[in-house]
């Protein structure tokens, strides 16, 4: 499969995640009475999720810069490994606690933490780390070739993730209701955990 639709693949699946905004964007749209905010929302939730996955991926580009690249994929193997561990055993007990009535301010930090929790940045290191590589002369990481195609990664992941987001908000506030997330509703945080697994061993095998 192309990079770059697995990137809009991770994307979509943060997307449809619940927790990943578009709850939020349909509660305060109930709230406040006002699809006008249910569209506002979306944009804290996307800088949030964006800044978040920025961080990770400048930190390990950055990394990646002066390490040897092997040494570089064991390190995020590893970590995606360990926090798959840790998202499983603790994750669902260190909740970021923030209202359905928060502010868009409130949301756009919660939006960031929430990403950042979830190893939304991590999850992208397997597709970016050959992107950039294969931009480098004798596939090595440099500055120049990195930061572009690390730039269009996180455009083409935020630009999925808005349009799975936006859909399914205004669909749960115009049509369906959030009742059925009681009724079958699935877990996607296994999934997640999952692929933070799956991940890390591409990156280690």
């Amino acid at each position: 499969m192309s990079p770059w639709l697995m990137l809009a693949g991770l994307g979509a699946f943060h997307g449809i995640n619940p927790a990943m905004g578009w709850l939020f964007s349909v509660a305060l749209g109930l709230h406040r009475k006002s699809r006008r905010i249910v569209w506002l929302s979306l944009v804290p939730i996307a800088l949030g999720h964006a800044v978040s996955i920025a961080v990770v991926m400048a930190a390990v580009l950055t990394i990646g810069l002066v390490a040897d690249q092997r040494l570089l994929e064991l390190i995020a193997g590893a970590l995606l490994i360990g926090w798959a561990a840790y998202h499983a055993l603790y994750g669902h007990r260190h909740r970021v606690r923030v209202g359905m009535q928060t502010g868009l301010v409130g949301l756009g930090l919660w939006s960031f933490l929430m990403a950042t929790g979830h190893g939304a940045g991590l999850m992208l290191v397997p597709v970016v780390l050959p992107l950039c590589l294969s931009s480098g002369p004798a596939a090595e990481l440099t500055a120049a070739g990195s930061l572009p195609i690390s730039l269009a990664a996180v455009g083409v992941h935020m630009a999925a993730m808005l349009a799975v987001t936006a859909t399914v908000a205004i669909s749960v506030y115009e049509w369906i209701g959030v009742g059925f997330l009681r009724r079958g509703w699935i877990n996607l945080d296994y999934l997640w955990t999952a692929a933070l697994v799956g991940a890390g061993l591409i990156l280690i095998v």
